[in-house]
């Protein structure tokens, strides 16, 4: 198939800022191969959403910690559409509560955080970076503020975020003038993910401190995160950005927890 509106491949595109972002891009005019680990449901339910706003869209499931699947996203969106423009590096997991406890965490749930995080946005970049060269399309990863200020939900977490900050620095030197990489960090999103890592008892806990403690007193909605990552996909002039999306927290002295 061949169309005239550019092509994004979002990695975990069914849920939270995923979702936010494949909306906002499909009214922007982009096609979407929505990819998906576990929330099929969810998955399916922002394709038809983003149908609705006249995008053609492609639901895949996919481990971006494994090779095979990364390959097999990107070979997709090529099959379908010939081209690549954006890729929105999305797909993330953590632990909560064990970012002050040494002893909480075993090398494989480590292992497991980095592997989805860090070595999945390098493995997505790998397997769409020709179809991405030839379209002079970008990169955006979703990292976050705990990878500039090492505060955040675990250490491999921290550990993972601040893996995907470097790697963007060096994407954008290593692919320009072809291809542009920036990514979005954001500090505490209202999700649904939150939810569940912390409870709700927990998240409103959280929320209320959050809000309380930074400069514009508000936590990022996944739309916040979305409006980020659509204005750095269309900015022709920025690359290597690290665009901190946390309501001024940098500048609160927020200190990790001991």
């Amino acid at each position: 198939m061949t169309t005239a509106r550019k092509i994004g491949l979002i990695t975990g595109g069914g849920t939270g800022v995923g979702a936010a972002a494949a909306l906002l891009l499909a009214r922007k005019g982009y096609d979407l191969l929505l990819n998906y680990s576990r929330s099929a449901d969810e998955a399916q339910a922002c394709a038809a959403a983003c149908r609705e706003a006249g995008a053609d869209v492609l639901v895949m499931q996919g481990d971006v910690s494994l090779d095979a699947d990364c390959r097999a996203l990107a070979q997709a969106a090529v099959d379908r559409w010939g081209r690549l423009d954006a890729l929105i590096n999305n797909a993330g997991i953590s632990v909560f509560g064990k970012a002050a406890d040494w002893e909480a965490l075993d090398a494989e749930t480590f292992q497991h955080i980095l592997g989805v995080n860090a070595l999945g946005s390098f493995q997505m970049v790998r397997a769409c970076v020709m179809a991405l060269k030839a379209a002079q399309g970008c990169i955006v990863n979703v990292s976050s503020v705990a990878g500039a200020l090492g505060v955040g939900s675990s250490m491999p977490y921290i550990a993972s975020k601040g893996a995907i900050n470097a790697m963007t620095l060096h994407l954008a030197r290593a692919l320009a003038p072809a291809v542009r990489a920036n990514a979005v960090c954001p500090g505490l999103i209202s999700t649904r993910w939150f939810v569940q890592g912390v409870g709700q008892e927990g998240y409103e806990k959280g929320l209320k401190a959050y809000e309380a403690g930074v400069p514009l007193q508000r936590a990022c909605s996944p739309e916040d995160v979305a409006e980020a990552i659509a204005y750095l996909v269309d900015a022709r002039t920025v690359t290597g950005e690290l665009l901190l999306l946390d309501s001024g927290m940098h500048l609160a002295g927020v200190q990790a927890p001991r």
